[in-house]
């Protein structure tokens, strides 16, 4: 199953109207489906490909392996004996000789960080074959695709060997709502909204997470299945990600992720929880994460002074990360055992509130797909993020779930799953708005993005300028 990155796809199509080579990085979170669009790519493309990938890192992994997969590879991709060179410059003019000029041929070197991460001279034996050798090749894409991004960035993108070199940088992000429903096939068309919402909150848009999903079995099952067995993908895949993005890097930030399953933070208050400085090294922690698309580093605009924030808040963007540590580990040795019994999840402590949490993340992650509603499809959104401030002069701190600005209006979003909503939720917004700084000639505008069932009069009350449901986002893409 492919599904969705037509953008992505068309942008890469238009290449071949190029006459030289294109360099292409490809970046994004582990199960995002990078290496699937760029095979995708090929397969549309119908002519040569070739994909070779970096092992995965172990303790005894070396450069001399990375080597020899590389030669097998590349075996196999051409039907032709390989012998292992003894370094990176050989083993990039084999793959040179490999390429056909008559034939428009993609090369995809996946993982590149596991691959070249053993060798400190990768990158510049890389940029030396593209510059004398592969950026010859008229009818050639050239793809350099990984999860590591800041591998990826400070060894290749940031240096200053590769500036100017390449044609495309992709960080390919979740897949939209309405993407995402088409993992259900036509079953979707007689679900309740509710069941994809539960299920897309707990996976987010990542599309292998959606190949597991059994369109004929309940929200309910399936979370069950693939979260809560021994043999669920779910309740295996975080440690195992983790460990091959990280490595021996993991420690410090599994912590931090753990303290940010809490709730969001600044950085100064994660280091004090955790106990270490607050400094530059810490700080890189908190890229890495954020790079490789775990967290979200929030500064939105202050609507008081129209200004960036000066102290960022740092939440936990991934959905299924979110949901396996606030809810999956804390059980995690029952499960092995497979002694986790429930009667329903909804019998699960603090169930409601903990899926409130997930769906509101997931609304936060996709606020793109909620301009259109908001009649804001083609304005300028100069800042959209989760809002909070201390207590103030206007009495109690404001929370809001989402505070998505244009140059002259503030819209404060209240994002709502639950069974039954009514007037309750316009007194909450109500007070938020009230606690809110506002510069001189702003405007602001509540929204409610729901989840269940609205009482009637809500909606006819006219507190609310646009009211969404959210069963409307599965078949809108922005």
């Amino acid at each position: 199953m492919f599904f969705g990155r037509e953008p992505e796809l068309e942008d890469l199509s238009a290449l071949w109207r190029k006459s030289t080579a294109s360099l292409i990085a490809c970046r994004g979170r582990r199960r995002i489906g990078k290496s699937r669009l760029i095979r995708e790519f090929a397969r549309r493309t119908d002519g040569a490909y070739i994909e070779l990938v970096g092992l995965p890192p172990r303790p005894d992994m070396t450069n001399a392996r990375q080597l020899e997969a590389f030669a097998i590879g590349l075996e196999k991709a051409t039907h032709r004996p390989v012998a292992t060179p003894g370094n990176w410059s050989k083993v990039f003019e084999l793959l040179d000789k490999a390429i056909d000029d008559r034939r428009r041929t993609v090369v995809l070197l996946d993982e590149i960080s596991w691959m070249g991460g053993y060798d400190p001279d990768f990158p510049g034996y890389l940029k030396t074959a593209w510059d004398t050798a592969f950026s010859h090749h008229n009818k050639l894409v050239f793809v350099l695709c990984g999860s590591v991004n800041a591998w990826i960035k400070k060894n290749i993108l940031d240096s200053t060997g590769f500036v100017g070199r390449f044609s495309r940088d992709y960080v390919l992000d979740e897949l939209t709502l309405a993407e995402s429903v088409k993992f259900w096939k036509s079953t979707a068309e007689r679900l309740a909204p509710r069941e994809i919402f539960d299920i897309l909150s707990v996976t987010g848009g990542v599309p292998r997470y959606l190949e597991e999903i059994d369109p004929g079995l309940s929200a309910a099952e399936n979370i069950r299945r693939l979260c809560f067995t021994p043999s669920g993908t779910l309740f295996k895949d975080f440690n195992e990600i983790f460990a091959a993005v990280f490595g021996k890097e993991a420690t410090l930030k599994r912590n931090i992720l753990v303290q940010l399953a809490t709730g969001p933070q600044t950085g100064e208050e994660l280091s004090k929880r955790l106990k270490c400085d607050n400094n530059g090294h810490f700080t890189e922690q908190l890229n890495a994460l954020s790079l490789a698309g775990f967290i979200s580093a929030e500064r939105g605009i202050n609507p008081a002074t129209g200004k960036r924030a000066r102290v960022g808040r740092y939440r936990i963007r991934d959905n299924y990360t979110r949901f396996y540590l606030k809810y999956i580990e804390p059980h995690a040795e029952e499960i092995e055992d497979g002694s986790y019994r429930f009667t329903s999840l909804e019998s699960l402590p603090d169930w409601h509130a903990t899926m409130g949490l997930q769906f509101e993340n997931l609304i936060v992650n996709h606020f793109r797909e909620i301009l259109p509603h908001l009649h804001l499809g083609n304005s300028i959104i100069v800042s959209a993020a989760p809002y909070r401030n201390q207590r103030n002069s206007r009495g109690g701190g404001c929370q809001i779930d989402l505070l998505i600005q244009t140059a002259r209006t503030a819209y404060v979003v209240e994002t709502k799953r639950q069974n039954e909503i009514g007037h309750e939720v316009e007194e909450q917004v109500a007070r938020e708005m009230k606690r809110l700084h506002i510069r001189a000639g702003m405007s602001v505008r509540p929204v409610l993005v729901y989840l269940g069932n609205l009482e009637g009069s809500v909606e006819g009350n006219g507190f609310f300028d646009a009211i969404v449901p959210a069963q409307t986002l599965l078949h809108t893409c922005a």
